[in-house]
């Protein structure tokens, strides 16, 4: 065998290239998005390099400057392989011709088969005849030809894309789908896809054909052109379609055009410019139309001939650790968005922010104003929404040298206004969630804590702290009556937390149980030291904050008195990948106010079971005990009048393709929250699948334990075969539900791809 090392790069480059640029081209235009964009874009880079060529035979025919090698050749090139009967490059026109069984093989492991591969024109032209390429994840693309021409144009002919191979499965039987195509014309330069007579199949089964059909590239985004249409329906709008088309204002900046043409409503004018720096970019979009039908709005927000909304954004990195920008919507009402499927959050925020993150410091301030989206928004419900003018909050954490511990520091700067109470009533009870006017609060607390090893192997945790709260409210809304109210508050804490861990191992099977027993003082009677309650309204008594020496989940309430809290935790991880983890304990107050049992506006702590001197007793568990099982529960005992105060429990099974899973909830009465019946719930779901491969069955019931009824009920068949999924669900809510005696019907239908991707409804 003869070795030698021959200057022929820019051939094998435009080999490669021309292999490259069909297998993007395949891309584009038989998965539009499905196979990762660039994905077929296998180049090997010009650097100038060698390539290193084995054969048998290797022979120069100083006559015609022809080089041939023949018998096991083998090419090497900047990760890429290349095999064939045989080699012939041609030093004078440069013309490379690789003939028999050629196969490349890229860097990632993706096979390029063809009879023949020639490279000619000074190096401007390719001709791939019967190219077959496999994929590192088993897609397969081929055609029975490929030309490339003068790096701007692609033309396969008789080329079929399908992402499963030749999608027959392992008892022959077809699955997944394919795209076929006559010819394909890729225009690089004008960034479109020509396909004649396009045909998708199904499990081997033309379902669709066209004539003809071009299509934007979509690996080539910045492009000037037509980029893919979204076709869709709902009742108001009607049936539309929108075709958007960009323009590459610069290198820079980005404009995209999207008109929507809808049966009922007419015209919809949108735009989007985006411009970018070396160090961010800017966002701009405006959307507007003159609905032609604005009674299919009647009685909503909607209800009018002009609506629009403009909607601006920028991100900037000034510097490594800060980042700053701003978003900012205006709207002709709040449907607006919603209705035409420009936005399916539940709010905007107009904000104009700083943000420092570093390991050990964090700051961040905002200027905010929040506005509701929503057919249903009124005005008095858009006056409730709070404008922070601003809020900053901010973190540090310092390790002291020498084992001497660690200090934190932590605060937030809140200046909310609003204009007016932003009240949520349920069956007759009011949560004010907000309060009309002004209110400023500052909030700083430092601490101190270190661990300490104490003999018998018990860990000892002392936490130090002070806390300092200035605030002030003008009184404007609830029942302050107009009275100015204000705030200076300083509270000494200290607490230390005593944890034994006990280890045990059998084998690979380990055991922890964790008695926990800690003691917290706070030395303040004050708990609502924000005045008002703006960020710490949402609070639920678990096994996540059995052992936190503030539960409150802001900085508006804070506990206060000396409370104990003793349990334990028991985690065990098994041989086999199971584990189990276990979390119990309770809470006394020993001394001082109880926050508690001070209710707020908000409601805050109202029915926790914190409020006496012994709370309720909380366990939590999760884990996956079983191979093929998950489960977790969280329960409130009373141990007053042995009763559950609230539970919520949950299990999965999911093996061989069976599925299971049952959740219960139980909440009982409390009509100091307008809650004037229990919660009591709960649903079981199964799926199995059924004697015909790849079709699998699912249903579901939900049942209200409380009226005896059902709450809902459904039903689903699906077809996936890994390629292809398509099914239909059922679902009808029963008398007790929150939208009742509903019934609906879903359809889905997707097209999969060896990456994960998507394309479907």
């Amino acid at each position: 065998m003869l070795r030698r090392d021959l200057s022929i790069v820019s051939s094998l480059r435009l080999a490669g290239l021309g292999l490259g640029l069909a297998m993007g081209m395949a891309s584009a235009a038989f998965a539009q998005g499905l196979v990762p964009p660039g994905f077929f874009d296998r180049v090997p880079p010009g650097t100038g390099g060698q390539a290193a060529i084995e054969a048998d035979i290797l022979s120069y025919d100083g006559r015609t400057q022809t080089i041939s090698a023949e018998g096991g050749v083998v090419m090497v090139y900047e990760g890429y392989t290349a095999r064939g009967d045989r080699v012939v490059y041609n030093q004078g026109s440069g013309e490379v011709r690789l003939v028999g069984n050629v196969v490349v093989l890229d860097p990632d492991g993706n096979r390029y088969e063809a009879d023949s591969v020639e490279v000619t024109g000074g190096m401007r032209q390719a001709f791939l005849r019967s190219l077959t390429i496999t994929t590192a994840d088993g897609a397969r693309i081929t055609a029975e030809d490929v030309r490339y021409a003068d790096a701007l144009e692609t033309i396969l002919t008789e080329a079929t894309y399908s992402p499963c191979g030749l999608c027959i499965d392992s008892k022959g039987r077809r699955i997944g789908w394919s795209v076929k195509a006559a010819r394909i014309v890729y225009d690089r330069e004008n960034a479109t896809i020509a396909l004649d007579e396009p045909q998708l199949s199904l499990l081997g089964v033309p379902v669709a054909w066209l004539p003809f059909l071009v299509l934007p590239d979509p690996s080539q985004p910045r492009l000037t052109g037509f980029r893919t249409p979204q076709i869709a329906f709902d009742e108001q709008t009607g049936a539309s379609l929108e075709v958007p088309y960009a323009v590459a204002l610069g290198a820079d900046t980005d404009l995209v055009f999207s008109p929507r043409l809808m049966s009922r409503q007419g015209l919809l004018l949108g735009a989007e410019v985006v411009h970018r720096f070396a160090f961010g970019e800017v966002d701009a979009k405006a959307h507007g139309v003159y609905q032609l039908d604005p009674d299919a709005f009647a009685g909503e927000l909607g209800d009018r001939e002009w609506r629009g909304a403009i909607q601006t954004s920028g991100r900037f990195t000034p510097a490594e650790t800060w980042t700053a920008g701003w978003t900012h919507t205006a709207f002709s009402d709040a449907g607006f968005l919603p209705d035409y499927r420009l936005s399916e959050d539940d709010y905007v925020v107009n904000e104009i922010y700083a943000t420092h993150l570093s390991r050990d410091h964090y700051l961040d301030a905002r200027v905010q104003d929040f506005l509701l989206l929503g057919e249903d928004v009124s005005g008095a419900d858009q006056a409730g929404q709070g404008r922070a003018l601003p809020v900053i909050r901010g973190a540090s954490v310092t390790d002291l040298p020498d084992g001497w511990g660690q200090l934190r520091l932590n605060g937030r700067l809140l200046a909310v206004d609003r204009s007016a109470d932003h009240i949520v009533t349920a069956n007759g009870v009011d949560y004010v969630l907000g309060h009309e006017g002004r209110k400023v609060h500052v909030a700083l607390e430092g601490a101190w804590q270190n661990q300490y090893v104490v003999p018998g192997g018990v860990l000892a945790t002392p936490y130090l702290g002070l806390r300092a709260d200035a605030a002030s409210y003008d009184g404007a809304g609830g029942d302050f009556s107009g009275s100015e109210v204000s705030l200076l508050e300083a509270t000494p804490i200290a607490a230390i937390d005593v944890r034994w861990p006990l280890v045990a191992r059998n084998g690979l099977d380990s055991h922890l149980l964790e008695p926990i027993a800690q003691l917290a003082y706070r030395g303040s009677a004050t708990s609502p030291v924000g005045i008002t309650n703006d960020d710490a309204q949402s609070f639920v008594f678990d096994d996540t904050n059995l052992f936190s020496y503030n539960r409150f989940s802001g900085f508006d309430r804070q506990e206060t008195g000396l409370r104990a809290t003793l349990g334990g935790r028991y985690l065990a991880n098994f041989a086999d990948g199971t584990w189990l983890e276990l979390i119990g304990g309770q809470s006394f107050h020993l001394a001082g106010e109880n926050a508690f049992a001070e209710a707020d506006p908000a409601l805050t702590g109202v029915g926790s079971g914190l409020a006496g001197d012994a709370s309720y007793i909380v366990l939590g568990a999760r884990g996956a005990p079983v191979a093929g099982t998950m489960l977790g529960a969280k329960v409130q005992l009373d141990p007053a009048d042995a009763r559950i105060a609230r539970a919520g429990l949950g299990a999965a099974y999911e093996r061989d393709g069976y599925a299971a899973g049952v959740d219960y909830l139980y909440r009982p009465a409390d009509s100091a929250l307008g809650q004037d019946e229990d919660q009591h719930e709960i649903a079981g779901r199964v799926g199995a699948p059924l004697p015909i491969d790849y079709w699998r069955a699912t249903a579901g019931l939900a049942w209200d334990l409380s009226a005896q009824t059902w709450l809902e009920a459904n039903a689903g068949l699906v077809y996936d075969d890994g390629y292809l999924e398509f099914g239909a669900e059922g679902t009808i809510t029963g008398p007790t539900h929150r939208t009742p005696d509903d019934l609906r019907y879903t359809v889905n239908f997707r097209l999969k791809s060896p990456s994960g991707d998507v394309l479907g409804f």
